[in-house]
């Protein structure tokens, strides 16, 4: 790999051709290697890079949407996601969960084990199921790395921009990080690849169920998606960066049916999610304090 990132900086010796007149005299290459390294890095970062990572990423998605200020929901969550945690390969990975104060509906994830979901999202779960689906579904995006890779990749992409800026004097090694970090961040307005996504739908419901839970709840969470106003603002960020629910959920019931019928039966939970949800529900708005109970059994895409 870096083989290939430094042929491609060997090719700027050729830009002059084209216009473009870098002074090649004044072209530290120590420094440019060492944005290859930062660059290279990025996929081999141990834990505690990626966790340093993911908590600048995690910081600055806070300063924009703060944690809901109710210990009682935050903990719940808290312990939903913990023992999600202990069915997966990373149950030592110091995992951080919280719901966010906006009205959007969304979740997100972060390097190193920073997991979120919307207060918007939250109040439209009907059972502890749903709730683990999708908590689920993002600790996918932190175990298969897949944050990490996509700022890997925008970094291999800026390679030759941040060259020209080091041929300039104009930046050094220390920015890398930062660009990382920025990169991180930025992907929560752009989105992940596709893939990544169906990727953690498909290894979410397998987490949900080896803790015990009903995993057509995540098929249940999209059909509640699906069913929605397309043109509600606050499904706006969630249908930029995520695919459509039905594309989804038509993928998913590929991969499920009948692999998973047999774990249809396993609880939902709806009473102890009720416990902290209505309270949340009734201060948001009384008048829709009650919801609806949601349907037991297998759910399938329509």
């Amino acid at each position: 790999m870096k083989r290939i990132l430094l042929s491609a900086f060997l090719g700027m010796l050729s830009l002059t051709a084209y216009g473009f007149d870098f002074d090649l005299k004044s072209l530290d290459l120590n420094k440019l290697k060492g944005v290859v390294d930062k660059a290279q890095g990025l996929c081999e970062v141990d834990e505690k890079g990626e966790t340093e990572i993911g908590g600048n990423v995690a910081a600055n998605l806070l300063g924009v949407a703060p944690p809901v200020k109710d210990e009682r929901i935050q903990g719940y969550v808290n312990r939903v996601g913990l023992w999600l945690a202990m069915q997966t390969e990373r149950p030592d990975l110091v995992w951080h969960f919280a719901v966010l104060d906006t009205g959007d509906v969304n979740a997100f994830a972060a390097p190193g084990g920073y997991i979120f979901i919307t207060k918007g999202l939250f109040l439209k779960m009907r059972n502890e199921a749903e709730l683990a689906g999708v908590l689920a579904h993002e600790m996918v995006h932190v175990l298969k790395r897949h944050h990490l890779q996509a700022i890997q990749k925008n970094a291999q992409v800026g390679l030759l921009a941040d060259a020209a800026s080091l041929a300039a004097g104009g930046k050094d090694n220390s920015e890398i990080m930062k660009k990382a970090i920025s990169a991180g961040t930025e992907l929560y307005a752009r989105g992940l690849d596709k893939d990544d996504e169906f990727e953690a739908d498909r290894m979410g419901v397998v987490i949900a169920a080896r803790a015990g839970y009903d995993p057509y709840a995540l098929p249940a969470v999209l059909q509640t998606l699906d069913a929605m106003n397309p043109q509600d603002s606050s499904l706006a960020l969630m249908f930029k960066t995520h695919p459509a629910p039905g594309q989804r959920l038509q993928l998913l019931d590929a991969t499920m049916t009948p692999k998973m019928d047999g774990y249809a039966t396993q609880p939902q939970v709806e009473a102890r999610l009720q416990q902290y949800l209505k309270p949340a529900v009734a201060r948001q708005d009384p008048a829709v304090a009650e919801k609806p109970a949601a349907k037991k059994g297998k759910k399938k895409a329509k």
